[in-house]
């Protein structure tokens, strides 16, 4: 039987290929990419490291995440809400983070905006864009995973329309994807249907 695109590891598992490229991508591959994610805010965070990921590899916001963590109180919305234009210039100035300006900025505002929203408003309304598994064809090979769907651009319009930003259609999808509203796992990959000795 063929495995498409799924490439076989050292421990004798076939994976989805970039989660070989190195031990960090084995971790984060097997125990969190596609697993379901709830609560504000975890979901924050994971939208906030999307938005930092954009034009970069995402090798390089997982190795920082601890560095994120510090520096946005554990991307506790209601803490990050309270940030001041002290706390921007230390985030300017942090090199555990990407030192990126207009991403800085863009956190900020989201967290002011989600801190006036009822809890488990963010998460009501990410997961209300999750499509129907069944509708949706099981990725065999890499072409077959998709950088936008009909449901990311409607809930990348739903969240800007919400007053969010750094949150396009394709960030929304890869949010989509490594919070488990999708499973973009491939066919034949050992976490295609949950972690692996799960």
């Amino acid at each position: 039987m063929s495995t498409g695109d799924a490439v076989t590891g050292p421990d004798g598992a076939p994976r989805c290929p970039w989660a070989l490229s190195t031990p960090d991508y084995v971790t984060y591959h097997d125990e969190e990419w596609g697993r379901p994610v709830h609560g504000d805010d975890a979901l924050f965070e994971r939208l906030s490291l999307e938005a930092f990921q954009s034009g970069l590899s995402w090798i390089t916001i997982l190795r920082r995440r601890p560095g994120f963590r510090a520096a946005f109180s554990g991307f506790e919305i209601a803490a990050v809400a309270r940030f001041t234009d002290d706390d921007r210039d230390r985030l300017l100035a942090d090199s555990g983070i990407i030192r990126n300006r207009a991403k800085i900025d863009a956190t900020l505002a989201n967290a002011r905006v989600l801190a006036g929203w009822a809890p488990g408003e963010l998460d009501d309304l990410i997961w209300s864009y999750a499509p129907d598994p069944a509708t949706r064809p099981v990725p065999r090979t890499l072409a077959d995973v998709p950088a936008v769907t009909p449901e990311s651009t409607a809930l990348s319009k739903a969240l800007k329309q919400r007053g969010l930003r750094f949150v396009g259609p394709t960030t929304a999808y890869a949010l989509m994807q490594a919070c488990g509203l999708v499973d973009d796992h491939l066919e034949a990959c050992v976490s295609r249907d949950g972690p692996p000795g799960a």
